[in-house]
C-alpha cells in the first residue's frame, strides 16, 4: 500500500506524463502508466481465481483505491491518449457499484473517444447509460431508492452519444421512477411530477414496452389531483348570486 507521499507523487507523475502524451498516441511507454498496467495484470490474475460474480465485485472494490492517484492525475491533465488502465478501471468501478467514479472516468473516455477493449460489443455511451440504468431499476424494483444525481449525470454525459433506443429508454424510465419515489403523495410537488412525466413519456416513446405505463398513469393522477387542489385565482370564480 502506498504512503500518502507516494500517492501524491504518483498522481503528479501521472498528470505530467498524461499531459505530455498526444491524443493520437497511447500512454504506452510512460513510466506511471506501465507501472499501473503491470499492477492491473497482477490484479486480473487475482480476479480469475474468484468464481463468484459478487466475490469479484467485492475484490474490485478493494483493488480500485490503489489506482485512484493515477486516475486523478490523468483526468486532471490528460489530452486523451489511449489508456487501457483508465478504460478498465471505468468498467471495474461499474462492477463495484461505484457509479460516480465510473461516470467521472466515462466523461473523459467519451470526450476523447478512447477505445474500449475488444471484448466489449457496446459503445462506451451505451455501456455507461445501460449499466447505470440496470442497477437503478434493480434497486427500484426491490423498493430501494437510487441516487437520482447518478442517473442525471449518466444522462447528461451520454446525451449526445448514439445507442439503441431501448438502452436510453431504461435510463429515462429509471429517472422517472426516481423522481416519483421522491414525491409526497399527500402534497406532491408539481415540478417533480412534471419531471417524472417527461422522463416516463420519453421512455415509453423510445420503447413502448419499457414498463413505465403504470407509473405514467400514476403521475397523471397525481397531476390532476394537484391541479384540482389549487385554489382558484381571484376573478376566475363564478359571480356572487344576487
Amino acid at each position: 500500500m502506498l504512503s500518502p507521499a507516494q500517492r501524491n507523487q504518483l498522481r503528479k507523475r501521472a498528470a505530467l506524463q498524461a499531459a505530455e502524451a498526444a491524443p493520437e498516441r497511447s500512454m504506452a511507454g510512460a513510466t506511471a502508466y506501465e507501472q499501473q498496467l503491470m499492477q492491473l495484470n497482477q490484479d486480473r490474475l487475482r480476479l480469475k481465481q474468484v468464481q463468484s460474480e459478487q466475490g469479484k465485485a467485492e475484490l474490485k472494490r478493494l483493488l480500485i483505491p490503489a489506482y485512484a492517484p493515477y486516475i486523478e492525475g490523468v483526468l486532471s491533465a490528460g489530452n486523451g491518449a489511449q489508456d487501457d488502465v483508465l478504460t478498465t478501471l471505468m468498467v471495474w468501478s461499474i462492477d463495484a457499484g461505484d457509479f460516480v467514479s465510473a461516470l467521472n472516468i466515462g466523461r473523459y473516455v467519451l470526450k476523447h473517444n478512447l477505445k474500449m477493449p475488444d471484448r466489449f460489443a457496446r459503445t462506451t455511451g451505451c455501456l455507461l447509460a445501460e449499466e447505470v440504468a440496470n442497477a437503478a431499476l434493480k434497486q427500484q424494483k426491490a423498493g430501494e431508492p437510487f441516487d437520482r444525481f447518478v442517473l442525471t449525470l449518466a444522462a447528461d454525459i451520454t446525451a449526445e452519444h448514439d445507442m439503441p433506443d431501448q438502452a436510453r429508454a431504461k435510463l429515462h424510465l429509471a429517472l422517472g421512477k426516481a423522481y416519483l419515489a421522491e414525491l409526497d403523495e399527500a402534497a406532491p410537488n408539481a415540478e417533480g411530477l412534471e419531471e417524472a412525466r417527461a422522463h416516463l413519456s420519453r421512455a415509453i416513446d423510445l420503447h413502448s414496452n419499457c414498463g413505465g405505463k403504470k407509473d405514467l398513469e400514476r403521475v397523471d393522477r397525481l397531476l390532476k389531483r394537484h391541479a384540482d387542489s389549487k385554489p382558484a385565482e381571484p376573478g376566475t370564480g363564478e359571480p356572487p348570486a344576487n
